[in-house]
């Protein structure tokens, strides 16, 4: 039987056309077994990568525990250590260092108001026989006639004004031949009401009797009875310097200025006399209760004159700085510690701002009632 003619024909067009589908799925069949190949490399790799982080970190787990326990023991022992520090200065105290085997005087300038006056009191209860300092006689007098009809000691008293700097040799005289235990430079005096510096009325002056009263008196006392001290290798300096000087008080510029001072002088002069047996503690009170503060009502955190000496007196040999009561540590660890002191000067610029605008707003109203008064008469 004959065949078509072009049967032959289509069968091999039919062959080179299969030839060429495989030519063109070639291509396709090698893209995706080089894809398969890369997607298992990659999957060997993450392996790899995830088998070297779990060995790199099985590695550091022993070390990363070890610093891990030996942060939170220093943190332990750190917390208990200031919670016995704490528990040893505010409850246990050491009360019993001052007494008159340091020396059988105790000097305290500035006795005869406020904490000044306090200590003086205190000092005289331990059996000090007491060397009082400050402007006004009369008021020296009172003083003096109280501590010796209450506690029975011997009691002596320097006039001067230390606004002035021709009065040492006369404290210099009163001082001699005293075997001298304590000094309390307490002397000092503040703004009459916050003030902008130039605002300050008759300002050169201010700043001249702000510098002696509360910098120069420090010194000079110092100068006068430390001598004697550290040829017996005992005694103990208290400088009382303000919590107004851990930093700078807007408006009471001035004022902080010479509270900070005292109180670098006082740490100062205590490392450098504490091997010879001499204490020289800075003080710094936030509010007491006195007629500088003008606070008439005593408060946990603004407490009495009386209650604050007999507080900070427990503190002398244990702190070379110290806000001497309590309370006062409180705040005083939270605005140097805790909260930023930009924030700390910007809220005291603020309180003062607003005081001095009270102070102002009534003394314009005094200024006019009193010519309303000259009018009517």
């Amino acid at each position: 039987m004959l065949q078509p003619p072009y049967k032959g024909t289509l069968s091999r067009c039919g062959l080179e056309i299969r030839a060429h589908c495989l030519k063109l799925r070639s291509p396709v069949l090698h893209t995706q077994s080089l894809s398969t190949t890369h997607t298992q490399s990659r999957r060997e790799a993450a392996s790899m990568n995830r088998e070297s982080v779990n060995e790199m970190i099985s590695t550091a787990e022993t070390p990363l525990l070890w610093v891990g326990a030996f942060t939170v023991a220093c943190l332990t022992l750190w917390l208990l250590y200031r919670l016995l520090t704490g528990f040893r200065i505010w409850i246990l105290g050491n009360g019993q260092l001052l007494t008159p085997r340091l020396g059988r005087w105790a000097v305290v300038t500035g006795a005869t108001d406020g904490i000044g006056k306090s200590y003086a009191e205190e000092l005289a209860r331990r059996g000090f026989a007491m060397m009082l300092i400050s402007r006004s006689q009369e008021k020296l007098n009172d003083v003096a006639r109280s501590l010796e009809e209450q506690f029975k000691v011997e009691t002596r008293t320097i006039a001067v004004d230390f606004g002035k700097l021709d009065i040492y040799s006369k404290i210099e005289e009163g001082l001699a031949n005293l075997e001298i235990g304590v000094l309390v430079n307490n002397v000092g005096v503040s703004y009459p009401y916050p003030e902008y510096y130039l605002h300050i009325p008759d300002l050169e002056n201010f700043i001249t009797n702000l510098i002696n009263v509360n910098m120069t008196s420090v010194c000079q006392m110092t100068r006068l009875v430390l001598p004697k001290m550290v040829e017996r290798s005992k005694g103990v300096i208290l400088n009382i310097s303000s919590a107004s000087g851990m930093y700078p008080v807007p408006l009471l510029t001035v004022y902080s200025a010479t509270k900070a001072f005292v109180d670098f002088f006082s740490r100062g002069l205590h490392e450098e006399y504490r091997r010879q047996g001499i204490i020289i503690q800075s003080v710094l009170p936030f509010f007491v209760a006195t007629k500088m503060t003008r606070i008439r009502k005593p408060t946990l955190d603004k407490p009495t004159p009386e209650r604050y000496v007999a507080a900070e007196l427990n503190t002398v040999g244990l702190q070379s700085q110290t806000n001497g009561y309590f309370p006062h540590a409180v705040m005083g660890w939270v605005t140097t510690r805790l909260v930023p002191s930009s924030i700390v000067i910007f809220l005291g610029a603020r309180m003062n701002r607003l005081q001095r605008t009270g102070y102002l707003t009534r003394r314009k109203l005094r200024e006019q009632k009193n010519g309303a008064n000259l009018k009517t008469e």
